[in-house]
């Protein structure tokens, strides 16, 4: 009884997953195509969404460990359901950020052409499909390789520091929405941190083993110089 309601939990983190993933998708599509209605959808439609599904995933956890107190890989598998029901959360909430911004940047001229934001959200959305793959089949070894890729999003993102700081460098009136292209670049940043937090914790569920010092004190170490009130 407790594997077939953990099973259900299982698929509703997935269902929330797969939310989250159209939302990133959608808000790059949006600025891309210079789409503001896909870019309201993921504010004003999806958004309400994941919350809801938050708040039934955090409540569906809460009931499994209140009435059938989970012991070993099953008490494992519902906490890590919770810090990644949170972790999904958090990407829809840069999903926001992503459209927030493009619908400042659709409405003015490009600073530059979008090539490496592209680029940079392929990446971020790849390591977040291999993460709910991971999950979904137990594949720590899937999930290891995801954490390895962490780097590839991290150079992008300095990447993208590095030229639109010369562009604000060389032109004043460029600042602005420079600034909302680096927020767009460090959302995406996160959306692959969080990924990668999440194959940490499924390799934690399904090995009781803990990597995340190792991967989480790498990316920190080589953290570009912040950009506040982005």
């Amino acid at each position: 009884m407790l594997k077939e309601h953990l099973d259900a939990l299982k698929e509703k983190l997935i269902e929330s997953a797969f939310l989250v993933e159209g939302m990133i998708e959608r808000s790059i599509e949006g600025l891309t195509q210079e789409n503001r209605g896909v870019l309201l959808k993921v504010i004003e439609h999806d958004e309400p969404k994941e919350n809801e599904l938050e708040i039934e995933i955090d409540e569906a956890c809460i009931h499994l460990i209140a009435c059938y107190q989970p012991q070993a890989k099953y008490l494992r598998t519902v906490l890590m359901v919770l810090k990644m029901n949170n972790d999904l959360e958090r990407m829809g909430d840069e999903a926001v950020n992503i459209s927030e911004s493009a619908l400042f940047l659709i409405e003015r001229p490009q600073v530059k052409p979008l090539i490496d934001i592209p680029r940079m959200a392929e990446e971020a959305e790849q390591m977040l499909r291999d993460s709910l793959k991971s999950l979904m089949n137990d594949d720590t070894q899937l999930a290891k390789a995801v954490c390895e890729r962490d780097d590839i999003v991290d150079g992008l993102r300095d990447q993208i520091l590095r030229e639109l700081i010369t562009y604000m460098a060389s032109d004043a009136s460029v600042i602005e929405r420079s600034i909302h292209l680096i927020r767009i670049s460090r959302s995406l940043e996160r959306i692959a941190d969080l990924s990668t937090n999440i194959c940490e914790d499924v390799i934690y569920m399904v090995e009781g083993t803990t990597i995340k010092h190792l991967y989480s004190s790498r990316r920190h170490d080589d953290k570009g110089p912040e950009i506040r009130g982005a």
